[in-house]
């Protein structure tokens, strides 16, 4: 079993992020939001691929599944402003 707080440390510790949100309560599946600059000009699986590669040999073992939601600063900042928040 694995905790979200620690998939969001892995994370903000292998990729300059300006905001990550990990959620998850069974261990093992988990569902996220990362943005980060350095997505941008990248297509979405490349971001993904961007955030498993900081969990590195995690993805797949102790953790099953991430969905991610990823945006640079820019898309985030338009998604909050929609969102009310």
């Amino acid at each position: 079993m694995f905790e979200a707080t620690e998939i969001t440390r892995l994370i903000q510790q292998g990729l300059p992020c300006d905001y990550v949100q990990i959620q998850g309560d069974d261990g093992v599946h988990f569902t996220g939001v990362v943005v980060s600059a350095e997505f941008a000009g990248k297509p979405k699986v490349r971001q993904h691929q961007a955030v498993y590669a900081t969990l590195g040999p995690l993805m797949g073992n102790e953790i099953h599944a991430l969905q991610l939601q990823t945006y640079t600063p820019e898309q985030w900042a338009s998604v909050r402003q929609e969102l009310g928040l």
